[in-house]
């Protein structure tokens, strides 16, 4: 009674989830569960409520409050474990489902927006450490994501366009750009790299075949364009040359550097023809004025590599056509703007020049060049043996024809139309803190008075002095060059402005003398160069070493022809010689007239 009296004074709706006017609480019970809040109070006037039928509730209540005390903390609610979800998924799809989440997020609730910022974080953190770490890896997952049927074309293009930026070069892919996961790097396959006159460059992906009749076609039009494309004169080495495949790697590190993104290049199978008849110089013009002068992001090539290479050579002024080949190259270091001074520097290069053998080595015995090469025209010095070579790489071609190096020369090395030479030639680079100071300012020295005494179409700088050399000597290297003449056949002009009348009546029968005969000419001399001239050379030109070759070539064979114990016994053979094919001639007039 006193219950259902207060329930009367302050109305209250029962239902099977009971409202009382207590804290919201929330009992578990056996049998039933009720739930308790407060309700605002109902403006029905008279309101009569439903007791359950149960009449000791309350004390039901208090006892069921006695053996269980539940909370309201978030703690110890009861979350769901991995093996629950999994227990309960129905199929495979689902269970692969809650793997995914509980991965990500370790529970199975929807993905809310600080999830998807955080997936989208991790993921451009993820591909900019791999591209910092692994360039080569991720450039290999981006090509390989893009490069389907249907992409090709736009991975060549854009392949093509990058290439293009530096080189000027007309690129075609015959197969796709794939990644190479065993080796690292990126590898491209049936390559096609030509370089013609013309004032657009095309890139496209298409075959070998096509590409090469194209540049035929452009080859034989003779480079004309239209009145809105640039001129182009042709004057530089054009080439056509298939590539089987190119293998490199990518470096962030040199790339942020300024030395180029490409570490690492490998060349296998190239064929093709190099074509350098369009090759013409100026009158004043000098090859210094085609140097390549450094800019920040000039390729350095780690480490160079190239195998299987065979191509046609042309020369200018109508010189026969030969070919060069190149069984295998490690170059170690390969920069643009050092080119020619990182050839002179390799590890190991072999082939053939127009059938004849040349390699590039490193000495393994370099005790011979510690102190003065033999027959070197520096003196010996007391601390000759303590000098250290950095590196001393050998240079060496046997049995050259000689019309290489005299077609289209005058004068006296001209008149030898027929012969074979054999050059060696030592690059000795020394070390930056370690060097003999007295033997590389002899060197020097004599260098610079040689310039002195040598009359020279080319102007030269003033020499720097001898506290110079000294403070600066790591800035030179030194070149020991021997060259010998095979077998050389020459002709005399009748009438020639070289030689005086006397030197050509003399100069005859030692002509006559070196055709009779299988002889040879050696040949030595040592060039000392400044470093900075190969600065921006690609070729033995542009860095003024054939000039410097040339100068000391002729004082060598000045100084061999001008030794008084050399022409003597020259004199001797050629005298006997001629008196033996006098008497001859005498015998056979006898024998003629009997």
């Amino acid at each position: 009674m006193m219950i259902t009296r207060a329930i009367m004074r302050r109305p209250m709706m029962f239902r099977p989830i009971t409202h009382l006017p207590i804290p919201r609480l929330i009992y578990q019970m056996k049998g039933r569960c009720y739930t308790i809040k407060n309700e605002p109070k109902p403006e029905i006037p008279k309101f009569k409520a439903n007791l359950p039928p149960d009449k000791n509730l309350k004390q039901q209540i208090k006892a069921d409050l006695k053996k269980e005390t539940i909370t309201t903390e978030p703690s110890k609610v009861h979350l769901p474990t991995k093996e629950e979800l999994l227990r309960s998924a129905r199929n495979s799809l689902e269970r692969l489902k809650v793997r995914f989440k509980w991965l990500l997020i370790r529970s199975y609730r929807p993905f809310n927006t600080d999830d998807f910022s955080a997936f989208f974080s991790w993921i451009v953190v993820g591909n900019l450490a791999l591209f910092v770490f692994a360039s080569t890896t991720f450039v290999s997952l981006v090509l390989y994501t893009i490069n389907t049927v249907f992409a090709q074309e736009f991975v060549a293009r854009m392949l093509g366009n990058f290439i293009t930026k530096s080189t000027n070069l007309t690129v075609v892919f015959e197969n796709a750009v794939v990644p190479s996961w065993r080796d690292g790097k990126i590898s491209f396959r049936n390559c096609f790299v030509s370089r013609r006159p013309r004032g657009v460059i095309i890139f496209e992906k298409g075959s070998q075949a096509a590409a090469a009749a194209a540049a035929e076609k452009q080859a034989a039009n003779n480079g004309e364009t239209s009145q809105n494309e640039p001129i182009d004169d042709g004057n530089y080495t054009q080439f056509d040359l298939t590539i089987k495949e190119v293998n490199i790697s990518l470096s962030f590190k040199k790339w942020v550097n300024g030395r180029g993104i490409i570490d690492e290049v490998e060349v296998k199978g190239m064929r093709g023809v190099v074509d350098r008849s369009h090759v013409y110089w100026k009158e004043g013009d000098s090859a210094l004025n085609y140097k390549n002068v450094y800019q920040p992001g000039d390729w350095e090539i780690e480490n160079f590599r190239m195998e299987d290479v065979l191509f046609t050579l042309k020369q200018p002024l109508g010189f026969r056509v030969f070919d060069v080949s190149i069984y295998s190259a490690d170059i170690p270091l390969l920069r643009k703007n050092w080119l020619f001074y990182d050839l002179l520097n390799s590890n190991n290069v072999n082939g053939s020049y127009d059938g004849s053998l040349f390699a590039i080595h490193n000495l393994q015995k370099k005790d011979d060049f510690e102190g003065v090469v033999d027959n070197s025209p520096i003196p010996s010095t007391p601390n000759s043996s303590s000098i250290s070579w950095r590196r001393v790489t050998r240079f060496r071609v046997d049995n050259l024809n000689l019309d290489h190096l005299n077609e289209g020369v005058e004068g006296p090395f001209g008149w030898i139309h027929s012969g074979s030479v054999d050059m060696i030639a030592d690059v000795m680079s020394p070390e930056e803190n370690q060097f003999n100071v007295s033997e590389v300012v002899q060197a020097i020295a004599l260098s610079i008075k040689k310039e002195a005494r040598r009359a020279s179409k080319r102007d030269y700088k003033e020499e720097p002095d001898e506290e110079t050399i000294k403070n600066d000597l790591t800035k030179y290297f030194v070149l020991d060059f021997q060259l010998k003449l095979n077998n050389p056949r020459a002709s005399v002009p009748l009438f020639t402005e070289e030689l005086s009348y006397v030197n050509n009546a003399l100069i005859r029968p030692i002509v006559a003398y070196i055709n009779s005969r299988n002889t040879f000419i050696p040949i030595k001399c040592r060039v000392v160069k400044k470093l900075s001239d190969f600065d921006g050379s690609w070729t033995i030109y542009d860095s003024l070493l054939m000039d410097d070759l040339q100068a000391e070539v002729y004082d060598a064979f000045v100084d061999y022809v001008a030794d008084e114990n050399a022409r003597s016994e020259r004199a001797k053979k050629v005298g006997f010689w001629s008196l033996q094919l006098f008497l001859h001639l005498i015998l056979w007039s006898v024998g003629t007239i009997a």
